[in-house]
C-alpha cells in the first residue's frame, strides 16, 4: 500500500474530523467569554479563573490519553475508533456547557466549572486521537501539508457555519431569551459536529506503523517522549501561536459591539468574513511551501503579523469598511501558519522516531493538543482579567474610556506582540525540508530491514536497526 499519496476523498473525509471539532469548539473560542460574561452571568475575573483551572487537570489527562491512544488495538487501527465513541458524548456536554439553568449564583459558578470540566475531558478524549491520526495517515511532508491545507479549509466552512448561524439561530430559538438561544442553537450546531466525525471515521485510513513496534510501559514512553529535543521545542511554539488569534478571537465580540458600535447582525457578518479570509489562508500554505520551506513561510509570515496588527491599533474603528477590508486581509495572514504548524507536529514526530528508535505518536500529539489548551486557557483568562482590570461593565448601556481601550489592546497589540514572540520560537526548529527528506529515507530503510528480519527471526533486530 502507498503510504504517501491521498486521495481527494480521504483528505476531505480528514478534514471534516476537525470541522466536527471547530463546529463545537469553535464556539468556545469565539463566543464562550462573551457567553459566560453577558449570557450566563459570570463575573469577568472568575471567567478567567474559570478557564486557567480546567488546563491543570489536563495536565494529567492529555499524557493518559495519549497512552491509551497509542495502546489502542482495534480492527479499526490505535487512534480512529476513538471518533466513532466519543462523538455522541463530546456533542451532549457541548450542549450542556452552553445550557444556563436557573439556579443561584453560587450553583451556577459549579454548574459551570462541571460542564466545562466534562467537555474539555471529553474533547481530549476524541482531538487527541484525531490529531494523531494526521501523523500516520501519510508519511509524505507534502502530502501532511496538503492533508492539513483540506483541514484547515473545512475547518474554516465549519467555523463559517457556526459565525454565520449561531447568533441568529439564538435569536430566532430564544428571542428576549438568550439563555435558551443559546442553548438550541449549541443542539442543532453539535448534532452537525457529530456527524462530521462519524464521515471522518468512515473514510480516512490508518497507514504509517512504527518502524520497529515496541511494547514499553508508559512510564518509559513518557521518559523517551522527552529525548526529543523538537519535541520539547514545538510544544512552546503550540503554547505561543495558539495565544495571538485566540486574544483577538475572544475580543472581538467586545471590539464589535463596544468600540465599532455596531449589532449582533454586524457582528455576524464581521466574523464570517474573518473566517472566509482564514479559509484563503488556509489554501495559500500549500502554495507558499511549494515553493518554500515551511520554517521559513512560518517566521516570516508571523512577522508580518506582528506589523499588521499592531499597526490595527492607529485605525479608525468608526471606519467601518476599512476596518473590515483590514480584518479581512488579517485573517488570511494569520491562518497561513495553522497547518504548517500542524504538519510540522507530525514532522517532529517522524524525527523522534529516526532519533530514538521509539514511534509515541499518541503521547507525541498529547503534548501538543495540552499545550494548545493551555495557550486557548491563558488567552482567554488573559481577556478575562484585563477586562476586569480595565473596568468592564457588561451590564452598562455605555463603557468607560478605560475599557474601551484596553479592549481594542486586546484586538491589536497584545496579538501583535505574541506574533512576535511566536517567530522567535520558530527559530528554534530544524526539521526543515532537507532534514526531513533524510530522515523519511532513514526511516524507509528501517521498515524494509524490519519486515526483512520478520522473516528470519534469527537476525538481532536491534543491531541490523543500527546499520540501518
Amino acid at each position: 500500500m502507498d503510504n504517501s499519496k491521498l486521495s481527494v476523498k480521504e483528505k476531505i473525509g480528514y478534514g471534516m474530523g476537525d470541522a466536527g471539532c471547530n463546529i463545537i469548539f469553535g464556539a468556545i473560542m469565539l463566543f464562550v467569554n462573551y457567553f459566560y460574561t453577558d449570557i450566563f452571568g459570570l463575573a469577568p475575573a472568575l471567567v478567567g479563573v474559570l478557564l486557567l483551572s480546567i488546563r491543570v487537570i489536563d495536565a494529567i489527562t492529555d499524557p493518559i490519553m495519549g497512552a491509551i491512544a497509542d495502546r489502542t488495538q482495534s480492527k479499526y487501527g490505535r487512534f480512529r475508533p476513538w471518533l466513532l465513541w466519543i462523538a455522541l458524548p463530546y456533542a451532549v456536554f457541548s450542549v450542556l456547557m452552553f445550557t444556563t439553568p436557573d439556579w443561584t449564583y453560587n450553583s451556577k459558578v459549579i454548574y459551570a466549572f462541571i460542564t466545562y470540566f466534562l467537555l474539555s475531558l471529553t474533547y481530549t478524549a476524541i482531538n487527541i486521537p484525531y490529531c494523531s491520526l494526521g501523523g500516520v495517515i501519510t508519511n509524505d511532508p507534502k502530502e501532511r501539508v496538503a492533508c492539513q491545507s483540506y483541514r484547515f479549509v473545512l475547518v474554516g466552512i465549519a467555523t463559517l457555519l457556526l459565525s454565520l448561524t449561531l447568533l441568529p439561530m439564538a435569536e430566532w430559538f430564544g428571542g428576549e431569551d438568550k439563555a435558551k438561544g443559546y442553548q438550541m442553537a449549541m443542539t442543532v450546531l453539535a448534532f452537525i459536529g457529530m456527524c462530521m466525525f462519524l464521515f471522518c471515521f468512515a473514510t480516512v485510513r490508518e497507514r504509517v506503523r512504527p518502524a520497529v513496534p515496541t511494547n514499553d510501559d508508559m512510564k518509559k514512553d513518557m521518559k523517551d517522549v522527552w529525548k526529543n529535543d523538537q519535541w520539547v521545542r514545538i510544544l512552546l511554539l503550540t503554547l505561543c501561536n495558539v495565544c495571538p488569534g485566540f486574544i483577538r478571537m475572544a475580543a472581538t465580540m467586545y471590539y464589535v459591539t463596544w468600540v465599532m458600535g455596531q449589532s449582533t447582525h454586524f457582528a455576524t457578518l464581521f466574523i464570517s468574513l474573518g473566517v472566509i479570509g482564514m479559509m484563503l489562508g488556509s489554501m495559500l500554505a500549500k502554495v507558499l511551501t511549494d515553493r518554500w520551506c515551511k520554517l521559513k513561510v512560518f517566521f516570516w509570515t508571523n512577522i508580518a503579523l506582528a506589523i499588521f496588527s499592531c499597526a490595527f491599533y492607529f485605525f479608525d474603528p468608526k471606519a467601518t469598511v476599512m476596518i473590515v477590508v483590514l480584518y479581512f486581509l488579517l485573517n488570511i495572514l494569520h491562518q497561513i501558519p495553522s497547518p504548517l504548524h500542524w504538519s510540522l507536529m507530525a514532522d517532529v514526530d517522524d524525527y523522534g522516531e529516526w532519533k530514538t528508535g521509539k514511534r509515541i505518536t499518541g503521547i507525541s500529539f498529547s503534548g501538543n493538543l495540552f499545550f494548545l489548551k493551555v495557550g486557548l486557557a491563558v488567552a482567554g483568562a488573559m481577556v478575562g482579567f484585563l477586562l476586569s482590570w480595565y473596568g468592564y461593565d457588561a451590564g452598562a448601556k455605555a463603557q468607560s474610556a478605560s475599557a474601551i481601550n484596553g479592549i481594542v489592546l486586546l484586538f491589536t497589540v497584545i496579538p501583535g506582540v505574541g506574533y512576535l514572540i511566536t517567530a522567535g520560537v520558530v527559530r528554534l526548529l530544524k526539521v526543515d525540508r532537507e532534514l526531513m527528506k533524510t530522515i523519511q529515507a532513514d526511516l524507509e530503510k528501517r521498515r524494509i530491514n524490519y519486515h526483512e528480519l520478520s522473516e528470519n527471526p534469527g537476525m538481532p533486530v536491534g543491531e541490523h536497526v543500527r546499520k540501518a
